[in-house]
């Protein structure tokens, strides 16, 4: 892993002595009023000063970022004469910038990269340019790989772009930048880190250390979310559920549970991602535990959630409908972000054209029926 971190509470303020790598930085934030509100943005732009580093704003990008967002913020990359990014955000602030530091270094459009069904697929011509990255979340674990989701609103797509080069050369991960979050998206962001890891786990490619990884976050998470979702102002919970983030991006193998989601982003680009996936979540891993097509893995999963002696998979969806209870999310609704029944007929030809995990990594091979059905049971 290429990405140096400084890991720990206040960590932004070390910042300016690490070596910059560039001149003059194009910062990124979201087209909301957070990171200027809390402060976030004056303390970064200090430590870009002191660390004699030029800087402009770039402050448009929107929650499910979209393929303009990174061209707009490219251009103005290159007309201010930008040599490295700073993002300063959540995963989609992270996702963004990591595609404008590719963008801003190669030609055309994003899309004329892009894996999905009417992607280019097109190699980049050039590496990415630096990019240092602030998470202001505990959810994507975007800091630490070289992932990136973006959404294409004409084309109804929403697909991953990655590169080795898109690594960030330094990551922050201070958990006083998250003390701000609010309950519900401190829910959403903490349960997609979970689902990072869960997916990882009992992806069929998963590894022992991908595994020993995973299976941590799951721990802190299950401990920790709860509590940051109830006090938002309790440090320890805030500083854990960091270190869960980080730690189930590092070796993140999502399965088909991720592509789901990006099918259901893709239609409905204002449904927050992780809730999303807690619509989902439980019908996913309950096809695979009435099949017990991943017993050892869930076992280990329910073991890691403090669960005694647990003995099946079973035991591993009750913890997880727990853990959705305790943060308020069991009776999140497709219904409420106007999704209708009618349409979840059309999403599972789409699983096959968008990037999110690796359907053929599931623990039992899934047709297009059985994800059908998946929708459907959930449904609200």
């Amino acid at each position: 892993m290429p990405t140096k971190v400084l890991f720990g509470a206040g960590q932004l303020q070390n910042l300016h002595n690490e070596t910059m790598p560039g001149k003059k930085a194009l910062i990124v934030t979201s087209n909301g009023q957070s990171t200027k509100r809390y402060g976030y943005l004056a303390a970064v732009e200090k430590e870009l000063d002191q660390a004699g580093v030029e800087h402009v704003l770039y402050d448009e990008v929107r929650p499910n970022p979209t393929s303009k967002n990174v061209m707009d913020g490219a251009g103005r990359a290159r007309h201010e004469g930008c040599d490295f990014v700073v993002a300063l955000g959540g995963g989609s602030v992270m996702d963004a910038s990591k595609c404008i530091a590719l963008m801003m270094v190669n030609d055309g459009d994003l899309w004329d990269y892009a894996f999905s069904a009417r992607g280019g697929h097109k190699p980049f011509a050039n590496p990415s340019a630096p990019l240092i990255a602030i998470t202001t979340s505990a959810g994507t674990g975007s800091e630490v790989d070289m992932f990136s989701v973006i959404s294409n609103d004409e084309l109804q797509e929403k697909t991953g772009v990655f590169d080795i080069s898109m690594f960030p050369t330094i990551s922050v991960v201070d958990s006083n930048l998250m003390m701000s979050v609010p309950p519900k998206f401190t829910a959403y962001q903490g349960m997609d880190a979970f689902y990072h890891a869960a997916e990882s786990v009992i992806n069929t490619k998963e590894h022992p250390m991908g595994e020993m990884f995973a299976l941590k976050a799951i721990e802190l998470i299950a401990a920790n979310l709860p509590k940051a979702y109830k006090d938002g102002s309790d440090r320890e919970a805030r500083s854990n559920m960091a270190l869960a983030n980080s730690l189930a991006g590092y070796y993140m193998l999502c399965t088909s549970q991720h592509t789901m989601e990006h099918v259901m982003g893709s239609y409905h680009p204002e449904l927050p991602h992780g809730a999303g996936l807690i619509m989902i979540s439980h019908e996913y891993f309950d096809f695979f535990a009435q099949r017990k097509a991943a017993e050892e893995p869930m076992i280990k999963m329910a073991r890691a959630m403090g669960v005694e002696n647990p003995t099946s998979g079973k035991d591993f969806i009750a913890a997880l409908d727990r853990l959705i209870a305790a943060v308020d999310c069991s009776q999140l609704k497709m219904s409420d972000y106007g999704i209708t029944r009618d349409e979840l007929k059309t999403w599972p030809a789409h699983i096959h054209e968008v990037l999110g995990g690796d359907i053929e990594a599931d623990p039992v091979h899934m047709t297009d029926a059985d994800y059908l059905g998946i929708y459907e049971r959930s449904f609200k």
